[in-house]
């Protein structure tokens, strides 16, 4: 059985929610960020000491987008996988520019709106993250005014990746009113059952 290392209040997450939605059967072990994820039987199978982790038969794999990239490829017809090579080309490109585009600054944002101590929070880095994240939200409302989701074949790994990420925004209440097509799919991804049942582990 595969079993996902982790716990939902992390990156993990995403990788919960994927599972989620393929529908197979899995193990979840959650493992904390911090202790757990630093002790020896845990660093045999991710020897950097970061959750998540994923164990498929003889199969261990790091790094949340790889492994949701490879549930959607091996679990994921039907649901998650796009049909094409194109569409699965494209699918990696949202997700590297979900890590390279959108999730650092949006980090800013939620450590120093949200998550940090109110005294260790910096205003000016929260608008550096701000001003950071206009310009990939434009790219990214620009291409949902044309259609309801990344690929034209409906919801697929893609928008998990890209909306696994984004949901920090919402958790630092950041306002979107200004790309409505992005509120408008984001608001639409994460009311999905999936997402639901993987924020409950």
């Amino acid at each position: 059985m595969i079993r996902l290392y982790g716990i939902s209040g992390s990156r993990a997450f995403r990788s919960l929610w994927a599972l989620e939605e393929v529908g197979v059967p899995y193990e979840h072990v959650p493992i904390h960020f911090v202790g757990d994820s630093k002790k020896p039987a845990y660093l045999a199978i991710n020897p950097n000491g970061r959750i998540p982790a994923l164990v498929d038969g003889d199969l261990t794999l790091f790094e949340s987008m790889a492994i949701n990239l490879y549930i959607s490829r091996k679990y994921g017809a039907g649901t998650l996988q796009p049909k094409s090579l194109e569409d699965d080309a494209r699918a990696v490109m949202w997700s590297f520019w979900a890590m390279t585009e959108i999730e650092a600054p949006t980090m800013q944002i939620f450590l120093h709106t949200f998550a940090a101590p109110p005294e260790q929070r910096r205003p000016e880095i929260a608008q550096a993250g701000r001003d950071a994240i206009a310009k990939p939200l434009g790219v990214l409302d620009a291409t949902l005014a044309k259609q309801s989701h990344l690929l034209a074949g409906g919801f697929s790994i893609a928008d998990l990746n890209l909306a696994s990420v984004m949901n920090v925004l919402r958790l630092a209440r950041f306002d979107l009113s200004g790309f409505p097509n992005v509120e408008r799919w984001l608001d639409g991804c994460l009311a999905r059952p999936a997402f639901a049942r993987a924020r409950a582990k």
